[in-house]
C-alpha cells in the first residue's frame, strides 16, 4: 500500500510538472466511445472537429477528399471494403504491412491535409486477427511514430472485448499539440496481420500547447503524501 501510493503521488507531481508543455494523447477504444474522447478533448482545447465519412471509393493507391487526401504510402493498390465488412460507420481501405525493415511505416496510409492540422482520428477493422504481437502507430510529418494500440490476442481489439464481432473496427487517433502538420501517416507492424482503416475521418488544428491533461489539486497530492505517512506509521 505504502509503494502503490508513493507511485501515484510520483505521478501526480510529473504531471504538474509537465502542465506547460506539449502534450501528445492517443485514443484506442470502440467507435462510440472513442469519437466521443476525440471531440471532447479538440473541444476542451477550444477548436472543432470536421469530419467525413468515406463512401463511394474505388479501390487504388490514392483518393481525393476534399480536405486531405488519402494515399498508400508505398504507392501500392489497395481494395475498397464497405462498412458493412468491419461494422464501421463509411468505407474502408486495406492495408498489407509488408516491409519489416521500416517496422512497417512504408506500407501504410499518409493522409495529407491542404491546412495543417494536428489532431486525427478515425476507424481501424478487421485487426487483431493474427500474427500477434502486432502494433498500431500514427507520425505527424514523419517525425516520432505515436503507438496508438497493441495486441497480444484478439480481445485486445476494443470492439471485441466490448462483445463484437472478431475483427470488428474501432476508432484509433492521436493529438500532437506541438505544432501543426500537413501530414499524418498510420501504419501496422503486424507482418501478415492485414487490417482496413478509413470510415470516419475526425480532424482539427489546435492551437500549440492547447491540450491539457487532466491532473489532481495540490491538496489532493498533499492528502496523498500524508496517507502515505500514515501507513508507514502503522507499519513501524
Amino acid at each position: 500500500m505504502i509503494n502503490k501510493t508513493i507511485k501515484t503521488l510520483s505521478l501526480s507531481l510529473c504531471l504538474v510538472a509537465s502542465s506547460s508543455q506539449a502534450t501528445i494523447l492517443d485514443f484506442y477504444d470502440t467507435i462510440f466511445n472513442g469519437q466521443n474522447q476525440f471531440t471532447t478533448a479538440v473541444t476542451s482545447a477550444g477548436s472543432s472537429v470536421s469530419s467525413v465519412t468515406l463512401n463511394g471509393l474505388s479501390g487504388g493507391n490514392s483518393w481525393d477528399l476534399g480536405d486531405f487526401t488519402i494515399s498508400t504510402t508505398d504507392g501500392f493498390n489497395e481494395s475498397i471494403y464497405g462498412a458493412s465488412y468491419d461494422n464501421s460507420t463509411g468505407e474502408m481501405i486495406g492495408i498489407d504491412p509488408r516491409d519489416n525493415n521500416d517496422n512497417g511505416a512504408g506500407s501504410g496510409l499518409t493522409f495529407t491535409f491542404d491546412s495543417a492540422v494536428n489532431a486525427l482520428g478515425f476507424e481501424v477493422g478487421d485487426w487483431a486477427t493474427c500474427c500477434f504481437t502486432s502494433e498500431l502507430f500514427i507520425s505527424f510529418d514523419g517525425g516520432a511514430a505515436i503507438k496508438v494500440a497493441s495486441a497480444t490476442n484478439a480481445n485486445d481489439n476494443p470492439a471485441t472485448a466490448a462483445g463484437g464481432n472478431a475483427g470488428d473496427a474501432f476508432f484509433v487517433g492521436a493529438i500532437d499539440d506541438s505544432s501543426q502538420f500537413t501530414t499524418v501517416t498510420f501504419f501496422g507492424n503486424g507482418f501478415g496481420e492485414f487490417l482496413t482503416a478509413g470510415g470516419t475521418i475526425m480532424y482539427s488544428a489546435l492551437d500549440v500547447g492547447s491540450v491539457t491533461v487532466p491532473e489532481p489539486s495540490t491538496i489532493a497530492i498533499l492528502g496523498l503524501a500524508m496517507m502515505g505517512l500514515s501507513f508507514s506509521r502503522r507499519k513501524a
